[in-house]
Protein backbone atom coordinates (compact mmCIF):
# COMPACT_ATOMS: atom_id res chain seq x y z
CA UNK A 1 0.00 0.00 0.00
CA UNK A 2 1.18 4.04 -0.40
CA UNK A 3 1.54 5.94 2.55
CA UNK A 4 -2.13 7.74 1.00
CA UNK A 5 -4.24 4.54 1.33
CA UNK A 6 -2.47 3.55 4.38
CA UNK A 7 -3.72 7.02 5.52
CA UNK A 8 -7.10 6.72 4.55
CA UNK A 9 -7.65 3.14 6.42
CA UNK A 10 -6.31 4.48 9.12
CA UNK A 11 -9.14 7.17 9.47
CA UNK A 12 -11.48 5.11 8.09
CA UNK A 13 -10.97 2.90 11.21
CA UNK A 14 -11.04 6.13 13.93
CA UNK A 15 -14.59 6.97 12.46
CA UNK A 16 -15.68 3.61 12.35
CA UNK A 17 -14.35 3.19 15.76
CA UNK A 18 -16.13 6.31 17.06
CA UNK A 19 -19.21 6.31 14.98
CA UNK A 20 -20.29 2.53 15.01
CA UNK A 21 -21.84 2.54 11.45
CA UNK A 22 -20.54 2.94 8.05
CA UNK A 23 -18.61 6.26 7.36
CA UNK A 24 -19.80 9.05 4.46
CA UNK A 25 -17.22 10.00 2.17
CA UNK A 26 -17.66 13.81 3.70
CA UNK A 27 -16.71 12.62 6.83
CA UNK A 28 -13.60 11.25 5.71
CA UNK A 29 -12.84 14.47 3.26
CA UNK A 30 -13.39 16.48 6.25
CA UNK A 31 -10.64 14.56 8.43
CA UNK A 32 -8.12 14.24 5.97
CA UNK A 33 -9.08 17.99 4.60
CA UNK A 34 -9.46 16.73 1.01
CA UNK A 35 -12.43 17.05 -1.36
CA UNK A 36 -15.01 14.55 -1.87
CA UNK A 37 -14.44 13.74 -5.37
CA UNK A 38 -10.42 12.76 -3.94
CA UNK A 39 -11.70 10.60 -1.71
CA UNK A 40 -14.20 8.89 -3.70
CA UNK A 41 -11.53 7.86 -5.98
CA UNK A 42 -9.39 6.18 -3.20
CA UNK A 43 -12.25 4.27 -2.19
CA UNK A 44 -12.72 2.83 -5.52
CA UNK A 45 -8.85 1.59 -5.18
CA UNK A 46 -8.99 0.13 -1.79
CA UNK A 47 -12.41 -1.58 -2.92
CA UNK A 48 -10.69 -2.81 -5.54
CA UNK A 49 -7.53 -4.24 -3.08
CA UNK A 50 -10.75 -5.79 -0.84
CA UNK A 51 -9.98 -3.28 1.88
CA UNK A 52 -12.99 -1.71 1.76
CA UNK A 53 -16.95 -2.02 0.87
CA UNK A 54 -17.33 0.83 -0.68
CA UNK A 55 -21.34 1.86 -2.64
CA UNK A 56 -22.00 5.21 -3.69
CA UNK A 57 -24.16 7.18 -1.35
CA UNK A 58 -24.07 4.51 1.44
CA UNK A 59 -21.13 4.78 2.84
CA UNK A 60 -17.73 3.14 3.57
CA UNK A 61 -17.01 -0.01 5.85
CA UNK A 62 -13.56 -1.60 6.36
CA UNK A 63 -13.43 -5.50 5.06
CA UNK A 64 -11.73 -8.30 7.44
CA UNK A 65 -8.32 -8.04 5.17
CA UNK A 66 -9.21 -3.63 5.98
CA UNK A 67 -9.89 -4.23 9.08
CA UNK A 68 -6.38 -6.14 9.92
CA UNK A 69 -4.23 -3.61 7.98
CA UNK A 70 -5.87 -0.66 9.69
CA UNK A 71 -5.05 -1.72 12.89
CA UNK A 72 -1.35 -2.71 12.54
CA UNK A 73 -0.88 0.75 10.96
CA UNK A 74 -2.49 2.07 14.60
CA UNK A 75 -0.56 -0.37 16.75
CA UNK A 76 2.68 0.89 14.48
CA UNK A 77 1.72 4.37 15.28
CA UNK A 78 0.86 3.72 19.09
CA UNK A 79 4.35 1.80 19.52
CA UNK A 80 6.66 4.03 18.03
CA UNK A 81 5.17 6.65 20.46
CA UNK A 82 5.49 4.99 23.42
CA UNK A 83 9.24 4.76 22.38
CA UNK A 84 9.54 8.09 21.81
CA UNK A 85 8.22 9.14 25.32
CA UNK A 86 10.19 6.83 27.30
CA UNK A 87 13.29 6.00 25.26
CA UNK A 88 13.70 9.44 23.72
CA UNK A 89 11.73 11.47 26.10
CA UNK A 90 9.23 13.51 24.11
CA UNK A 91 6.34 14.94 25.71
CA UNK A 92 3.32 13.63 24.87
CA UNK A 93 2.07 16.55 22.62
CA UNK A 94 5.14 16.12 20.56
CA UNK A 95 4.66 12.68 19.54
CA UNK A 96 1.72 12.35 16.76
CA UNK A 97 3.44 14.26 14.05
CA UNK A 98 6.94 12.28 14.44
CA UNK A 99 4.97 8.91 14.72
CA UNK A 100 2.55 10.10 11.44
CA UNK A 101 6.00 9.50 9.68
CA UNK A 102 7.35 6.38 11.76
CA UNK A 103 3.78 4.56 11.24
CA UNK A 104 5.01 3.99 7.39
CA UNK A 105 7.76 1.73 8.00
CA UNK A 106 6.85 -1.78 6.47
CA UNK A 107 9.33 -4.07 8.77
CA UNK A 108 6.55 -5.99 11.05
CA UNK A 109 10.07 -7.85 12.22
CA UNK A 110 10.97 -4.10 13.60
CA UNK A 111 7.81 -3.50 14.89
CA UNK A 112 7.62 -7.05 17.04
CA UNK A 113 11.19 -6.47 17.98
CA UNK A 114 10.25 -2.56 19.21
CA UNK A 115 7.21 -4.01 20.80
CA UNK A 116 9.07 -6.84 23.00
CA UNK A 117 11.49 -3.69 23.76
CA UNK A 118 9.11 -2.01 25.10
CA UNK A 119 7.80 -4.50 27.05
CA UNK A 120 4.71 -5.28 25.19
CA UNK A 121 2.48 -2.22 26.42
CA UNK A 122 -1.21 -2.33 25.45
CA UNK A 123 -1.97 1.43 25.92
CA UNK A 124 -0.10 4.27 24.32
CA UNK A 125 0.90 7.79 26.33
CA UNK A 126 -2.69 9.09 25.16
CA UNK A 127 -3.76 6.09 26.61
CA UNK A 128 -5.19 4.45 23.51
CA UNK A 129 -5.15 0.86 23.24
CA UNK A 130 -2.31 -0.69 21.21
CA UNK A 131 -3.10 -3.79 19.10
CA UNK A 132 -0.98 -6.50 19.26
CA UNK A 133 0.76 -8.62 16.35
CA UNK A 134 -2.85 -10.44 15.36
CA UNK A 135 -4.78 -7.20 15.54
CA UNK A 136 -6.74 -8.23 18.96
CA UNK A 137 -7.21 -5.12 21.51
CA UNK A 138 -7.37 -5.30 25.02
CA UNK A 139 -10.60 -3.93 26.40
CA UNK A 140 -10.43 -1.23 29.44
CA UNK A 141 -13.31 -0.26 30.98
CA UNK A 142 -13.12 3.88 31.18
CA UNK A 143 -16.02 7.11 31.66
CA UNK A 144 -15.67 10.44 30.57
CA UNK A 145 -15.24 12.64 33.79
CA UNK A 146 -17.97 14.51 33.27
CA UNK A 147 -20.03 11.54 33.91
CA UNK A 148 -18.63 10.78 37.40
CA UNK A 149 -20.47 11.65 40.55
CA UNK A 150 -19.35 13.81 42.98
CA UNK A 151 -17.52 11.42 45.99
CA UNK A 152 -16.34 9.14 43.24
CA UNK A 153 -12.10 8.33 43.10
CA UNK A 154 -11.13 8.07 39.57
CA UNK A 155 -7.76 7.72 37.99
CA UNK A 156 -7.20 9.18 34.35
CA UNK A 157 -6.25 6.36 32.01
CA UNK A 158 -6.50 8.56 28.75
CA UNK A 159 -7.65 11.75 26.51
CA UNK A 160 -10.77 12.05 24.38
CA UNK A 161 -9.34 15.37 22.35
CA UNK A 162 -5.01 14.50 22.09
CA UNK A 163 -4.52 17.73 20.41
CA UNK A 164 -1.50 19.47 21.43
CA UNK A 165 -3.18 22.33 22.62
CA UNK A 166 -5.18 20.40 25.00
CA UNK A 167 -1.86 18.09 25.93
CA UNK A 168 -0.12 21.15 26.79
CA UNK A 169 -3.37 22.82 29.13
CA UNK A 170 -3.24 19.26 30.70
CA UNK A 171 0.63 19.67 31.50
CA UNK A 172 0.44 23.11 32.96
CA UNK A 173 -2.56 21.54 35.18
CA UNK A 174 -0.24 18.55 36.29
CA UNK A 175 -3.06 16.43 35.05
CA UNK A 176 -1.39 13.13 33.39
CA UNK A 177 -2.28 9.69 32.90
CA UNK A 178 -2.29 8.02 36.50
CA UNK A 179 -3.28 11.14 38.06
CA UNK A 180 -5.48 10.64 41.02
CA UNK A 181 -8.94 12.87 40.70
CA UNK A 182 -11.90 13.10 42.68
CA UNK A 183 -15.09 14.65 42.26
CA UNK A 184 -15.75 16.94 45.15
CA UNK A 185 -18.67 19.31 43.55
CA UNK A 186 -20.27 19.47 40.55
CA UNK A 187 -21.56 23.35 39.98
CA UNK A 188 -25.31 23.71 38.13
CA UNK A 189 -24.64 26.62 35.81
CA UNK A 190 -21.83 25.39 34.01
CA UNK A 191 -21.28 21.57 34.82
CA UNK A 192 -17.63 22.97 35.87
CA UNK A 193 -16.13 20.55 38.31
CA UNK A 194 -14.46 21.18 41.24
CA UNK A 195 -11.84 18.19 41.96
CA UNK A 196 -8.78 16.94 43.78
CA UNK A 197 -6.17 15.74 41.47
CA UNK A 198 -3.38 14.04 43.23
CA UNK A 199 -4.21 15.94 46.40
CA UNK A 200 -4.27 19.45 44.64
CA UNK A 201 -7.53 21.17 44.54
CA UNK A 202 -8.89 22.79 41.75
CA UNK A 203 -11.64 23.97 39.00
CA UNK A 204 -12.11 21.63 35.74
CA UNK A 205 -14.11 23.38 32.76
CA UNK A 206 -17.10 21.15 31.82
CA UNK A 207 -15.14 20.90 28.11
CA UNK A 208 -11.99 19.82 30.41
CA UNK A 209 -13.98 16.68 32.00
CA UNK A 210 -15.35 16.31 28.48
CA UNK A 211 -12.45 14.87 26.68
CA UNK A 212 -10.72 13.53 29.79
CA UNK A 213 -11.17 9.57 30.30
CA UNK A 214 -11.27 7.90 33.82
CA UNK A 215 -11.73 4.70 35.85
CA UNK A 216 -12.98 4.53 39.07
CA UNK A 217 -11.19 3.06 42.13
Amino acid sequence: MTFSEENYLKTIYHLTTSLNAGVSTNAIAEKMETKASSVTDMLKKLAEKDLVDYKKYQGVSLTINGKLAAKMIVRKHRLWEVFLVEKLHFSWDEVHDVAEQLEHIKSEKLINKLDDFLGNPTEDPHGDPIPNAKGEIKKMEKHLLSEMEIGEKTICVGVKDSSSDFLKYLDKQQIALGSMIEIIEKECFDASLIVSVDGNGMTISNKIACNLYVKTI
